[in-house]
């Protein structure tokens, strides 16, 4: 027999509960039965993202929504300011570039978290400057960047908004759009929403709304304004995931039962134990000073090559994690703790990398691991 475990940061695991409900008979979305079920999750997703204003909607993947937020809000030769420190932080700068945004790109280590007063001095040198893009947790590297510092600084400057990749945040961490001062906020489906890749979604505030009206980047399927008058109605432009849909009423439901309070405190506890038990058999942490707790990156133990690691968990013990990417690859693996996770998920997780060590010849203290993390999930 082979039971599969999914413990990487997207995909995620998906609730038997959800996947029920998205196997039920399709619906047809202009049909008015469509329209409660849409109703819920507008209400949902403003609860989710902390916002007064409507929460768009697309069938994409969350890229979609990341390019959606600059060609919404940016023209031809805008500047802006962009976080690199992993392979997402680059995508908004290639994004920038494809459509003829001016990305001045503040370069951050690998690992590291960049430093709010970076922002607010490269602000205060190009006043032109006319959006900052970060990512609140930097998938590639298990970064969490400081969010609400950075947008205590962006909300002084009346012509910047702040755009923020939170696809591994939203759900995960507190990212309150309207008390923080969030002016996009982007997330899609196959994260902490537990559902299957293939919803996008982005928040806009009122700050960010005007911004649209002046925006003269070429738009037609990620037309936020477009899509801004249909949802008012409980519809989409163009045809929606409609399975999906009915999947994430079913995880908003869920969520709020859980209260966002709790699932803050759930991802924390469980990132904590990921952490120590990684700590506990001998491993460093490849983002020690600034973690997020939707993922944990780690190194491999020195002279081994991280994707044996994560080709045992797999292949022999059917745990799927995940390495590093571009500069880290062959250096890194990666446990995601972020959605439909539990305490024995992280067990899972903590067991198969002492078997995989074990395995490879790497001397540590079996079982250190995940007595560490039972130790405070105990708690």
């Amino acid at each position: 027999m082979k039971k599969r475990y999914l413990l990487t940061p997207g995909p995620t695991m998906i609730s038997p509960d959800t996947l029920l409900e998205m196997a039920k008979p399709i619906i047809h979305h202009r049909a008015p039965e469509f329209i409660p079920i849409m109703e819920e999750v507008r209400e949902g997703l403003k609860y989710l993202f902390g916002t007064k204003n409507e929460v768009l909607i697309f069938a994409s993947s969350g890229t979609g929504a990341m390019e959606g937020a600059v060609t919404n809000t940016l023209s031809p030769g805008d500047k802006a300011l962009v976080v690199d420190s992993g392979k997402f932080g680059e995508r908004w700068n290639n994004i920038c570039k494809a459509y003829g945004v001016n990305a001045r790109v503040i370069k951050v280590e690998w690992g590291k978290a960049v430093d709010p007063a970076e922002i607010k001095k490269a602000l205060d040198q190009e006043p032109d400057i006319k959006a900052v893009m970060i990512q609140a947790s930097e998938t590639s590297t298990g970064v969490m960047h400081p969010t609400k510092d950075i947008a205590d600084i962006v909300k002084n400057y009346e012509n910047t908004i702040l755009i923020v990749d939170g696809i591994t945040g939203v759900g995960v961490f507190p990212l309150p759009m309207d008390e923080w001062g969030i002016d996009v906020l982007v997330t899609g489906s196959q994260k902490a929403l537990m559902l299957p890749p293939g919803l996008a979604f982005a928040g806009l505030s009122d700050k960010a709304w005007k911004f649209v009206e002046t925006s003269k980047l070429p738009k037609f399927y990620f037309d936020f304004k477009k899509e801004l008058k249909n949802i008012k109605d409980n519809q989409t432009a163009y045809t929606p995931a409609v399975s999906l849909i009915i999947g994430l009423r079913d995880v908003l439901r869920s969520m709020k039962e859980e209260g966002l309070e709790n699932i803050y405190k759930r991802h924390e506890s469980l990132a904590k134990a990921t952490r120590e038990a990684m700590k506990a058999i001998g491993l460093k942490l490849f983002a020690p000073e600034s973690p997020s707790n939707a993922v944990t990156a780690v190194y491999a133990p020195e002279g081994m090559d991280a994707g044996k690691i994560v080709k045992f968990c797999r292949d022999r013990l059917n745990v799927t994690i995940t390495g590093g990417q571009d500069q880290a690859k062959g250096k890194i693996f990666r446990i995601a703790h972020l959605g439909y996770y539990d305490r024995f998920d992280i067990i899972v997780a903590v067991s198969a990398i002492e078997f995989a060590l074990k395995s490879l010849g790497h001397p540590f203290e079996f079982g250190a691991g995940v007595k560490k993390a039972m130790e405070i999930l105990a708690e």
